[in-house]
């Protein structure tokens, strides 16, 4: 009993904090990559807007109504608190998108990657253009990003494409989270329009939403 009211009361300190930081802001936008190397970068379509609406809904956020599209060589990366990377296939970014990147993410920015399943061998190899001296480590069950708002297992598994484990993966820089790797969970299947994906069923919509929510609780208090 004494664990349920640390955790609701932890709950409600994160959303004072999130209705105290977007008082003052603009809404809050969620930005996609555009990347090249041919695969879909444009994917998961409906699941920004979703995404957006259970921000509004369940943290009172002021937020946007649909993701903003960006090149990692766009003026205005740094606008964004936010980037979120998806697809299937390949990818590959420039000297001048690396150099970027590592930027934006070195000064405050955070980058959620979600495996639609078959951007893994390419992601692993274009992010260490970006942090060369880095591997990727396993984000343990109890981290605080599982737990920072609505208490889960660790990553949650929406869908089962080859069935294999989901696992959270993160690159971190001067002890800061600044990228959080979703792996053989694919928490963009679960947050896209049902009819889209009518095979997940609603407790795994609802696992990929709180997933969905506390990526953002976490990086906005952290």
């Amino acid at each position: 009993m004494a664990r349920n009211y640390s955790i609701i009361l932890s709950q409600l300190v994160v959303a004072l904090l999130l209705l105290t930081v977007t008082v003052s802001a603009e809404k809050f936008e969620i930005a996609q990559i555009r990347y090249g190397g041919g695969g879909d970068w444009y994917g998961d379509q409906t699941a920004v807007s979703n995404w957006l609406k259970l921000l509004r809904q369940r943290l009172g956020m002021e937020a946007a109504e649909e993701r903003v599209v960006l090149r990692l060589t766009d003026r205005n990366l740094f606008s964004y608190p936010f980037l979120y990377l998806v697809g299937h296939g390949n990818i590959s970014f420039s000297s001048k998108e690396s150099q970027a990147l590592r930027q934006y993410l070195t000064r405050g920015g955070f980058l959620f990657v979600n495996d639609d399943y078959g951007l893994d061998q390419s992601f692993r190899r274009e992010i260490k253009k970006v942090f060369p001296q880095q591997k990727l480590q396993p984000i343990p069950d109890d981290h605080p990003i599982y737990h920072c708002f609505y208490d889960l297992r660790g990553l949650p598994k929406i869908h089962q494409h080859d069935g294999d484990p989901a696992q959270g993966y993160g690159l971190f820089h001067q002890g800061r989270l600044v990228v959080f790797y979703a792996y053989s969970a694919d928490i963009g299947d679960g947050l896209e329009d049902r009819k889209i994906h009518p095979e997940d069923p609603p407790h795994l919509r609802e696992l990929a939403a709180k997933m969905a929510l506390n990526l953002i609780a976490y990086v906005m208090t952290h």
